[in-house]
């Protein structure tokens, strides 16, 4: 009987936990190990962030889903690998001694640590900036939210500033929708002229999102995101800062540096910002006690796989085979990553630094459906090589399709959000080397009211699949 253990269960390891469950679950034992005791559906905390959804509907509990599968449930927090042996030690959330788990698969989807730290002054702890990365930051979000806008309700006019904490941030499509929905919530409290509204970013360009931004065919005519997504802002007055680097956050102002090498600041009344992502670092312990964790890790944390590393960036911008395919580490074959936990080969925006030497780069998305894709991968190839001894299924983020639909309000009936579909998510000049990477028949820009719909569906779809109802494997990741 084989043991597979996976740490983690947001969108890449609960996604594998239930196609391993269903695949092998009677026969082989399946352990996942979560710091929460249930799932949370990330991408609907910005409705909650703003008192549009309650939290409640945004999450269920992990056990029972698990149970149908014969998946063991342990609710705790891993702490060490030791890779040699085979074998992590966690710490029970209900206390007690520590416990060991042996496995012959592991698979590492931990999500990310949030690095609150890496920005003086940064984060919901110290009562200054806000967060929407879980679900006890969206809630207290919505919370202060709520005050300002009871303040506005009184005359006062408040100065809101969302965007990313970090020059080496990433999600920024999570702060641009949390900014267009403050926009939308507030026309519908006849309160949009009490507001200033602003959304700060890392990004060299506006609508860049970590992905070197993309061109599609909008109304007919080939549109940059840049150019789509300051239309949007124009339209709703929501001005705009990029290509700044959060440097510390004291007395509600950002100070920032910009790409120049420019210091200054940013003002504000009520400020969400997305902190930089670091990889969670356990103790990798080899057999003799020894630190392992430059076999497993690089320096920030995140899982090294079979990816080509070390390439500067023009290399690896013209090597799409330089993304992982399998996620499997080089060093201990039968060890896994998924998500955010995997190390990319390097950014694939354009990096920048600062005369200053301050790193002001994107880092590339890892989250959502590239996640739950990575997920089922991992899954599958373990799947085989437990049964067959040979993995047969890869897919590099080179030649992965990602679709991203931003709410920009959540209403059905006067909602509206930016629908963009691209393909692949990192470009690939090989294939379309005449279309910056991308293929411009399947990448996509839209927007309007069937996006509301849109999303509001996956809402529901996918909140419907990760509880692995009937016929949650026809939907995909």
């Amino acid at each position: 009987m084989a043991k597979v253990v996976i740490i983690g269960a947001g969108f890449a390891g609960h996604t594998a936990a239930l196609y391993l469950g269903d695949a092998i679950g009677r026969e082989h034992e399946i352990t996942v190990v979560n710091k929460y005791d249930y799932f949370g559906f990330v991408p609907s905390w910005v409705w909650v962030g703003i008192g549009h959804m309650a939290p409640e509907k945004t999450h269920f509990p992990l056990k029972p889903i698990y149970d149908k599968f014969n998946i063991k449930f342990v609710h705790g927090n891993a702490t060490e690998v030791h890779p040699d042996d085979n074998y992590i030690v966690v710490n029970p959330h209900s206390g007690g001694e520590p416990v060991q788990l042996q496995y012959d698969y592991l698979l590492i989807a931990t999500g990310p640590k949030l690095n609150f730290e890496g920005t003086p002054g940064l984060g919901p702890h110290l009562g200054q900036t806000y967060s929407i990365c879980t679900l006890d930051h969206a809630v207290q979000a919505r919370d202060v939210y709520l005050e300002n806008v009871k303040r506005m309700e009184k005359g006062e006019k408040r100065k809101f500033v969302i965007g990313t904490g970090h020059g080496g941030a990433t999600c920024q499509g999570a702060v641009l929708e949390y900014v267009t929905n403050i926009h939308k919530d507030l026309v519908r409290r006849g309160l949009r002229d009490k507001a200033d509204i602003m959304y700060f970013s890392n990004e060299r360009a506006l609508g860049d999102f970590g992905v070197k931004g993309l061109k599609a065919k909008y109304k007919g005519k080939l549109t940059s995101s840049a150019e789509f997504i300051e239309a949007i802002f124009k339209h709703y007055n929501i001005k705009w800062e990029v290509q700044k680097a959060a440097l510390k956050i004291e007395n509600n102002t950002i100070f920032w540096e910009d790409y120049n090498g420019n210091f200054g600041e940013t003002s504000f009344d009520f400020s969400v910002l997305v902190p930089q992502f670091l990889g969670i670092k356990f103790k990798y312990v080899g057999k003799d006690g020894e630190d392992v964790s430059s076999k497993i890790i690089n320096p920030a944390g995140f899982v090294l796989v079979d990816g080509i590393y070390g390439l500067d960036y023009d290399t690896l911008a013209e090597n799409p085979d330089a993304w992982p395919s399998v996620y499997q580490n080089r060093n201990y074959r039968n060890i896994f990553a998924a998500g955010i936990a995997f190390a990319p080969p390097g950014p694939i925006s354009q990096p920048h630094k600062t005369p200053n030497g301050t790193v002001i780069t994107a880092a590339p998305p890892r989250t959502g459906m590239v996640s739950g894709i990575i997920g089922r991968v991992v899954a599958k190839n373990i799947i085989e090589l437990i049964k067959h001894g040979r993995m047969t299924h890869h897919e590099r983020m080179s030649e992965m399709y990602a679709a991203c639909i931003a709410s920009m309000g959540a209403s059905l009936w006067d909602g509206s959000a930016a629908t963009i579909m691209m393909y692949p998510v990192v470009p690939n000049t090989r294939k379309y080397p005449n279309e910056e990477g991308r293929d411009l028949f399947v990448t996509h820009m839209e927007m309007g009211l069937a996006g509301a719909w849109m999303k509001r569906m996956i809402h529901t779809t996918f909140m419907h699949k990760f509880r692995a109802r009937l016929g949650w494997k026809l939907i995909p990741e």
